[in-house]
């Protein structure tokens, strides 16, 4: 049977963990490419959800292996450290919005 397993950073991990997904921990982009290289080679895995910060900094020699495999699936995953103003929650919002459906929609408050 196959895995989800989230590939992230230390300070997000627990609460991966804590929600029953198996996790690794990547302490820096560079440790993150060699997990991930590991991952998608490992027969158990069957959808690696990756920290959005780590599949900005994946090379194209892994990206391109991303590409020709089937197995696992390879997904960034958005992840934020801290929103520090009203408009930033809003921008990243419509980002993932968009990123989803395809199309962009304006957020206002009510």
């Amino acid at each position: 049977m196959y895995k989800l397993i989230v590939l992230t950073d230390p300070d997000h991990a627990d609460g991966f963990g804590l929600a029953g997904v198996d996790v690794v921990v990547a302490e820096s982009p560079e440790d993150a490419r060699r997990k991930l290289s590991g991952l998608i080679d490992d027969d158990e895995s069957g959808i690696v959800a990756v920290n959005e910060a780590f599949m900005a900094d994946i090379d194209e020699r892994t990206q391109q292996k991303i590409n020709q495999t089937y197995r696992p699936i390879v997904i960034s995953l958005p992840i934020r450290e801290k929103l520090a103003t009203d408009e930033d929650h809003r921008a990243y919002l419509s980002r993932l919005i968009r990123r989803a459906i395809g199309f962009d929609i304006t957020l206002r408050r009510g």
